[in-house]
């Protein structure tokens, strides 16, 4: 996980450099091989370190962090565009984030439930076949896909419906509307924690009804009611994507590495499919053809 967050920071610091857009992608690409290190291992450590009574719950906190990353992010990379460059602002978050993981590496706790054992490739391979035809965590892959999928489209391109008319609010006003991720921060927490409590299946049930809730509101022209919409949406959002990674530790025990690895691939699909397609909805139809 140290390695990971370590190699990302300063994949970010080379991207500020980037002489062209293609050697900007290809960084990019670079640098999410070398993320996708940390939340795969990172769900699979609170699995085996917390009771799992307690399951939701520190899950549930993870998810939490990750809002909060997620908005300081938009924040601090919409003001300093603006005030300086995008250059800039990609170079001063790099920065930061490598001081960040450093501090990561030697504060960790080391694990007391982890022993080393070497693996072989046919014993990974197999773990693998067992954790893409478990029926249950095939379920939770995709909603792992779609929720990610609608998270990245909502966020992607409400940015260009408030920038545009009747609104036309500046990028750094737009960086300040994802103060809504701190809906995430409570609502991971609350439903992680409810998961344990009422079951993961009625949590989720209830957490994509309030993520669909606050989709449809955001089809209201008032600002504020669209803001609230987006909120709502947020709430539901990171309670269902709480609820989801603790489940997949709970339906695959004796392979959780690897089915969160295969979690996460197909939340970050869903990402990267809906993000675009998001856009051909955007660029054909405005903001009720990306809702739609």
């Amino acid at each position: 996980m140290s390695v990971s967050l370590v190699a990302s920071a300063l994949i970010s610091i080379f991207v500020a450099f980037s002489p062209s857009f293609a050697m900007l992608l290809t960084l990019r690409i670079i640098q999410g091989v070398f993320i996708a290190g940390f939340p795969s291992i990172a769900m699979a450590y609170v699995n085996e370190e917390f009771h799992p009574r307690e399951m939701g719950r520190v899950m549930g906190l993870y998810v939490s962090g990750t809002s909060v990353g997620g908005m300081m992010g938009r924040m601090v990379i919409g003001a300093l565009s603006e005030a300086f460059s995008w250059h800039m602002a990609i170079l001063i978050v790099g920065l930061l984030s490598l001081g960040i993981a450093l501090w990561f590496w030697f504060a960790l706790p080391r694990p007391r439930n982890f022993k080393p054992k070497q693996i072989g490739a046919a014993q990974i391979v197999a773990r693998l076949g067992k954790a893409f035809t478990n029926k249950a965590l095939i379920g939770v892959y995709m909603l792992g896909f779609l929720l990610m999928g609608g998270f990245v489209t909502m966020y992607n391109y409400i940015s260009y419906e408030l920038m545009g008319p009747p609104y036309r609010l500046s990028q750094t006003l737009v960086g300040f509307i994802f103060l809504v991720y701190l809906m995430g921060t409570v609502s991971s927490t609350w439903m992680g924690k409810l998961g344990d409590s009422i079951g993961r299946s009625k949590t989720m049930q209830m957490a994509v009804t309030i993520a669909f809730v606050g989709c449809m509101a955001t089809l209201l022209e008032p600002l504020a009611l669209k803001v609230i919409g987006l909120a709502i949406f947020t709430f539901g959002f990171f309670g269902a994507h709480s609820t989801a990674s603790g489940w997949v530790g709970q339906l695959a025990p004796a392979y959780r590495a690897q089915a969160s690895s295969l979690y996460l691939l197909f939340y970050y699909m869903g990402s990267s499919v809906a993000g675009t397609v998001g856009g051909l909805f955007w660029s054909s139809f405005g903001w009720i053809g990306v809702i739609s």
